[in-house]
């Protein structure tokens, strides 16, 4: 396959040990318009996978050894094995310079692709923003710090380099340290690149209709922001093998996403890389199949389960809840040598649905997949 090259910022050299270059005021920016440049990315900048942090949290969310469909909603805090981790909204580990190097690229690439946002109301998109923004300062101090101005506050973002300028109403002005290309194209999108989480805003109206008001899903899991942006919470899901009844209570669901919690669930499927990111749509140039991936060689295996963490953080005050995803994997030598784990997920394989091994891609690698799993090492 041929590859394509890249040109753009990545926007976090101090990751890379290299200093930022000056500050400079770029309030006067259109940050509100996508550029349309021609960005080119090489085949190993696309297909970046990501090893396990050191000192990352490991979920296993197969307890019961089945595969259930259901809303699996716990406490945040909820003690899991990982100490105060378990209870933050934003969790930094040493893998934080891959997942926003990944953000980065997907931003470059295309950034309606990853980004996009329909009746986002300004005090919604203000209460988003502020909630993130002392979020971070709490739950990662040493990482971030919020100053205050007469027109509005500055967060300091020691990781990307990055001093995101705020006014009043939480609307993005500028961005000092670091010159970020594409330009931010709003306070969700500059926050989002500061943070290993994918985010999602959920609304209601008076009238109790509910629709996704924004994503910024660039660690996408063959799923888009351009096809989910503006949708129910039922047709969100309608694609979803097993949703069914969980459909039929989607008002309920929606209800206590924004009015009560905050909450965790967890999701999983199966992944023959570690790549976050899996745009159902590959890059110009890149083979729609080999960015797919999903495909299970007997003789050459490669195996992970994709785990996702999912916080749920309402504001009841704006109609409206934050909805973060974060991707860790587990690899699948290490689930073969913990006898416990890889019987649970092959239980769990084993009381799939046809219909739900579709959807997860698994109809056809199934049998070899198990057969992996339980052969010795």
């Amino acid at each position: 396959m041929e590859g394509y090259e890249v040109n753009f910022y990545m926007g976090d050299l101090g990751l890379l040990g290299v200093g930022p270059p000056p500050l400079r005021d770029t309030s006067q920016r259109p940050f509100h318009t996508i550029t349309n440049k021609v960005y080119q990315l090489t085949n190993a900048d696309l297909f970046e996978e990501v090893s396990p942090a050191k000192d990352g949290a490991t979920y296993f969310p197969l307890a019961n050894g089945r595969y259930e469909v259901k809303p699996g909603l716990s406490s945040l805090g909820t003690p899991m094995g990982n100490g105060e981790v378990d209870g933050q909204v934003f969790q930094i580990d040493d893998n934080y310079a891959p997942y926003r190097r990944v953000k980065m690229r997907a931003r470059a690439e295309a950034l309606e692709k990853y980004y996009q946002t329909c009746r986002y109301a300004p005090e919604v998109a203000a209460a988003i923003a502020r909630f993130i923004a002392r979020r971070l300062t709490e739950e990662h101090a040493d990482c971030f710090a919020l100053v205050e101005r007469a027109t509005g506050i500055d967060l300091h973002c020691k990781l990307s380099g990055e001093v995101l300028r705020f006014n009043e109403s939480m609307e993005l002005q500028g961005v000092e340290g670091v010159e970020v290309d594409p330009p931010y194209a709003s306070a969700l999108d500059a926050l989002s690149a500061q943070v290993q989480e994918d985010l999602a805003v959920v609304c209601r109206a008076a009238d109790g209709e509910d629709w996704v008001a924004a994503i910024h899903l660039c660690h996408a899991n063959h799923w888009s922001a351009e096809e989910k942006i503006g949708l129910n919470f039922a047709a969100v899901h309608a694609p979803v093998a097993g949703m069914e009844a969980m459909n039929n209570r989607a008002a309920a669901l929606v209800g206590a996403m924004i009015e009560r919690g905050p909450y965790v669930r967890f999701a999983w499927g199966i992944a023959t890389d570690a790549r976050l990111n899996h745009h159902p749509q590959a890059p110009q140039g890149v083979d729609g199949q080999v960015w797919r991936g999903r495909r299970f060689e007997r003789d050459d295996p490669r195996f992970f389960v994709r785990v996702e963490r999912q916080v749920l953080w309402g504001l009841p005050q704006v109609g409206a809840a934050l909805f973060t995803i974060r991707a860790y994997f587990i690899d699948g030598d290490a689930l073969r040598g913990d006898v416990e784990w890889c019987d649970k997920l092959c239980g769990a394989i084993e009381s799939m649905s046809a219909a739900s091994l579709e959807y997860k891609g698994l109809l056809d690698s199934r049998d070899d997949i198990l057969a992996w799993l339980r052969a010795e090492q």
